[in-house]
């Protein structure tokens, strides 16, 4: 089994030395790791020219620079791309990770799980800005999308190949990435890693992201839930509303003929609501039916299966799961 470790950078070159070392001396330790890729995400500070400097004479190095600061997710999904291990494990670039807990995640691997996400058990950092967002978050998006994890947030994880390469991301949407590939039906787990304090250089993290992080959230659940019918979303909005439509017309005309006081139809408020209703759930279900045009469209037009196999079985032979049976 291949190991490939997913490094994304931006501003780290107090860093980069101690962690180059830090990796270059596990990969030593462990056999498995077969390439090391470092992605300088638009760093400004000198953390690609330092990089090349360091790992200019190992050949399991990789490093990548992109043109300008894309984002994590972004940086992240460069690194996929270009692995070519069995497994890969991303990682932060602070020094917060350590790398010998790679080998915890392996054995989860080893024992048949698709997805193994670290969990930061003891945190290093500030209580309150950091500590408490990211408790209310995990349990948010754990809720959310059916996906138990006590620590979304953390960087290391590790990922069977064939995870990674039947999910796309954008946004802020690598956190996500158990989720986005529970509709493959992969098998995911949890194991404690060690969680170092920053020594050098600034946190990207704080609470800005937050607002980010819960627009993804709703189109992970969407994505999730309902990326291949979406009438079943729009359309429950809609017909919801048409009901709530029909009420209020009843209760109109009731007024309007059997209450004690009459009410005139165009002068009560609740023939506006019913008019208002009807509009607004005729609208949502012609969403949904665009939707299911559009989803239709993206998935025959590039040939992308809606399942994924795991394994097949042929005249005694057994062949790992490959997406869509191909």
């Amino acid at each position: 089994m291949k190991v490939s470790i997913v490094i994304p950078l931006h501003n780290e070159v107090l860093n980069v030395d101690m962690l180059y070392r830090e990796l270059r001396e596990f990969a030593a330790e462990e056999k498995r790791v077969a390439e090391i890729i470092f992605v300088d995400d638009g760093s400004t500070d000198g953390t690609y020219e330092r990089l090349v400097q360091a790992c200019k004479d190992d050949v399991r190095v990789t490093v990548l620079r992109l043109r300008r600061n894309f984002g994590q997710t972004a940086a992240l999904s460069a690194g996929f791309d270009v692995a070519t291990g069995d497994v890969i494990c991303p990682m932060d670039g602070d020094l917060q990770n350590d790398p010998r807990d790679i080998p915890a995640l392996l054995e989860k691997i080893d024992q048949g799980y698709d997805v193994v996400s670290g969990w930061r058990k003891e945190r290093k950092d500030p209580w309150l800005t950091r500590r408490v967002p990211s408790w209310v978050a995990n349990r948010l998006i754990s809720k959310i999308t059916s996906v138990r994890l006590r620590d979304y947030g953390c960087s290391l994880k590790a990922y069977r190949c064939e995870v990674l390469r039947g999910t796309k991301l954008y946004g802020e949407m690598h956190r996500f990435i158990p989720s986005l590939a529970s509709w493959m039906g992969v098998r995911v787990a949890e194991a404690p890693v060690k969680h170092r304090p920053r020594m050098a250089g600034r946190s990207k993290y704080g609470l800005s992201r937050t607002l980010r992080v819960i627009l993804d959230l709703i189109n992970v659940k969407f994505l999730v839930s309902y990326s291949t019918r979406p009438i079943q979303v729009f359309g429950k909005i809609g017909v919801f509303s048409l009901l709530a439509g029909a009420v209020f017309l009843v209760l109109t005309i009731y007024m309007k003929f059997f209450a004690a006081e009459r009410y005139s139809i165009t002068g009560n408020p609740f023939f506006m609501l019913s008019a208002l209703c009807v509009l607004i759930g005729v609208q949502f279900i012609c969403i949904g039916l665009l939707g299911e045009l559009t989803i239709r469209t993206y998935y025959e037009l590039q040939d992308k299966p809606t399942y994924v196999v795991r394994e097949s079985f042929r005249g005694g032979s057994s062949r790992d799961s490959r997406p869509g049976g191909q």
